[in-house]
């Protein structure tokens, strides 16, 4: 019977209704006739006229009722449901087959939406096909440049004319990392003192620096370190107004400052105390008063005094001058095959084993070092079976040239040191080798009765010791920022120009006010209505007090897990730092912001920022008599959440970030384009769930 039901058209079903609507009020009216000239006796005509108008008007009344309900279930709330999903697969890119079991009763609608929908995403199939195979060029040659830039030692951003960041490398973000790393589409002068750069800026902006690029000095904000960098504004006046971006790049010259400083601060200190002994003895010798025995003893004085000034100041020089020779961040092990290679020419077979550590050095004369000492191991100490390993120690590395045989006298050690290496410069000898690195080389038994080996500490790189962690090899741009408009209101702002920080927070409860408290937070930036790849935010958070087994169920994380976390104050502060300027999105932001603002006093901030709520937007786009939870959210909009990232604020994070991705363009297909018609259309919503914007902040 229901699957006849299901087989007939939309029209005979609207046609069903209305004709049922009628046969009702045809019996329902018969009904009140009999049932007053059943009461006509014994109530008379009043009674009966009341009587029969009692009963046809409750009747019809819950009629109507019943029929309405049947065309709101079947008809209406079957249409807005198919219109939702018709509109996401328009507009938000999704392909899974379209479901229409809710719809059976509105005739061949359903089955010619799914088939319009089906050719709808073969046709994006085939078209999306065809551009990736036309840019699947462009694409690799932008993979390689991305790389290129990515590898660059020194920070190289990219910034509008008003100084926002259209792009930086991994050195970059390193160099103006404090509070907070550098986002795209935030201000460099937020990162640097602003006067250098702003000046810089109007330099090359004269008709007579066109072309050209100037150098400053700068310092950053937060932590003060001098930074050495060079300007060039672009080729062609691109950018926001008719001024033209600029290219930035910048390195650290702090540490050679300081040196530098000391190296000065010490030849200041040898004219100073060398310069008073040698115009004493100059006093003595020229009054003649070395003849006398008052005159020799002061003259003895004043040399043994000379003599130990100019030791100290040597022995001050001789410790110092390692810092001032340029040296480079060298890894042990690639260290170690070079003198292998460079040992193994001379007819040398020596074995390495060097752990993954970060040397400050100069290579090129380390290697050169080692393998003149192994060559001459070989040829005049006649040691065998040479190897080399390099470990850390207590303060820095250990690189150990082991050998079997006798240990090797100083004497003769101290003759090789002396000799000139054959690095093309005819004064470096092995002595000055170790002198510009500021360490020492010595003999001694090795761990074996029959070994022997020399030892040379080194020091480590600053970047840290073992070297286990990737490093930083990312850049991130988004171009479109340069001819990026400057942003007007807040209520104008198209939703795809917004700079928005998706996040998600794991707590210890659902009850801030009964003691919750925040366990994990995440964080990713989007610009333009993608996500920032590289930009994200997450931290396990201290919350101070206990975390029941049953919310370790939901979102995994242990007491054990968070002992060494942050506390919220600080947690807190480094998110709302990342949120700085940005509109906040989270799936039922109410939530999560009531624990955030329960500690503004303590981090001295305020979570006002907009809030855009994903929650709210999934009403206006698929409407309200639906289910708004995350997991119905993305299953509507082929969203695939990995079971194990679920309940994690990260994986909650993306989520709801690729949400917001698909729901921006499925607004703008009804409209909806800017933040304040989005915040309008939500506060339609509000008997869902509130509005945490500020309506004197944030007007619609």
């Amino acid at each position: 019977m229901l699957e006849r039901l299901a087989r007939l058209s939309l029209r005979l079903r609207v046609f069903l209704f209305f004709a049922a609507l009628a046969a009702g009020a045809l019996a329902i009216l018969a009904l009140g006739i009999w049932a007053g000239l059943a009461r006509l006796d014994e109530a008379g005509p009043e009674g009966a006229y009341t009587m029969t108008g009692l009963i046809v008007g409750f009747g019809l009344v819950a009629l109507i009722a019943w029929i309405w309900l049947m065309f709101d279930e079947n008809v209406a709330r079957a249409i807005d449901r198919l219109a939702g999903s018709l509109r996401a697969r328009a507009h938000a890119d999704v392909s899974h087959e379209l479901k229409h079991d809710h719809a059976i009763y509105l005739g061949d609608l359903a089955p010619a939406a799914r088939a319009v929908t089906g050719s709808l995403t073969e046709t994006k199939s085939a078209l999306a096909e065809a551009v990736e195979r036309e840019t699947t060029r462009l694409a690799i040659e932008n993979a390689r440049l991305q790389a290129l830039l990515a590898d660059v030692p020194a920070g190289v951003l990219l910034c509008a004319p008003d100084h926002q960041i259209v792009f930086y490398n991994g050195p970059a973000a390193a160099l103006l990392t404090a509070e907070h790393a550098p986002g795209l589409d935030r201000s460099l002068l937020d990162y640097l003192n602003p006067a250098p750069v702003r000046a810089a800026y109007e330099r090359l902006s004269l008709p007579e620096r066109a072309g050209t690029a100037t150098d400053l000095l700068c310092a950053t904000t937060q932590s003060g370190d001098v930074l050495a960098g060079r300007m060039r504004l672009l080729d062609l006046p691109q950018g926001r107004g008719d001024r033209p971006g600029y290219v930035l790049t910048l390195r650290d010259v702090t540490a050679d400052l300081a040196l530098h400083a000391g190296r000065e601060a010490l030849l200041e200190e040898v004219f100073e105390r060398v310069r008073r002994p040698a115009a004493n003895l100059q006093t003595v010798l020229a009054a003649g008063s070395a003849r006398e025995a008052q005159g020799r003893a002061a003259l003895l004085a004043e040399v043994e005094g000379l003599a130990a000034t100019i030791t100290d100041l040597g022995a001050r020089y001789d410790a110092a001058r390692g810092g001032w020779w340029p040296m480079a961040d060298t890894r042990s092990g690639e260290l170690a095959e070079a003198v292998a290679t460079q040992a193994g020419q001379a007819g040398i077979a020596l074995a390495v084993e060097a752990g993954d550590l970060r040397l400050q050095c100069d290579a090129f004369q380390l290697v050169a070092l080692l393998s003149h000492l192994a060559e001459r191991l070989v040829g005049e100490h006649e040691a065998h079976g040479l190897s080399l390993q390099v470990a850390a120690e207590e303060g820095g590395a250990l690189l150990s040239l082991s050998w079997t045989g006798p240990v090797l006298p100083v004497a003769r050690l101290e003759a090789w040191l002396g000799r000139p290496l054959e690095v093309g410069l005819a004064d470096t000898t092995g002595r000055s080798v170790l002198a510009a690195h500021g360490t020492e080389v010595w003999p001694e038994p090795g761990p074996r009765e029959t070994e022997a080996r020399l030892c040379l500490p080194l020091a480590l790189s600053a970047v840290g010791a073992p070297a286990g962690a990737a490093e930083t090899r990312r850049a991130v741009y988004d171009f479109d920022l340069l001819d990026r408009d400057p942003p007007g209101a807040l209520a104008e702002t198209p939703l795809t120009a917004l700079t928005c920080i998706v996040f998600d927070t794991e707590t210890t409860g659902l009850l801030p006010s009964s003691g919750d408290e925040i366990v994990q937070i995440a964080a990713m930036r989007m610009l333009g209505g993608r996500v920032v790849e590289g930009e994200a935010f997450e931290t396990l958070v201290n919350p101070g007090r206990s975390i029941p087994a049953v919310s370790t169920e939901v979102h995994g994380i242990t007491e054990a897990m968070v002992t060494d976390a942050p506390p919220i104050d600080i947690a807190a502060r480094r998110f709302h730092a990342f949120a700085e300027g940005a509109v906040l999105v989270a799936h039922n932001a109410p939530f999560d912001l009531e624990f955030l603002r329960r500690h503004e006093a303590g981090i001295g901030a305020r979570f006002d920022h907009p809030v855009l709520d994903t929650v709210l937007l999934s009403a206006v786009v698929f409407g309200q008599a639906q289910t708004h939870t995350l997991d119905a959210l993305t299953d509507r909009l082929g969203i695939t959440i990995p079971p194990e990232a679920r309940h994690t604020a990260m994986g909650d994070t993306i989520a709801t970030a690729a949400a917001l991705e698909k729901l921006i363009p499925m607004l703008a297909g009804q409209g909806i384009t800017t933040f304040g018609e989005a915040i309008a259309a939500c506060r339609r919503h509000a008997r869902l769930l509130k509005d945490v914007n500020d309506p004197e902040r944030v007007p619609a």
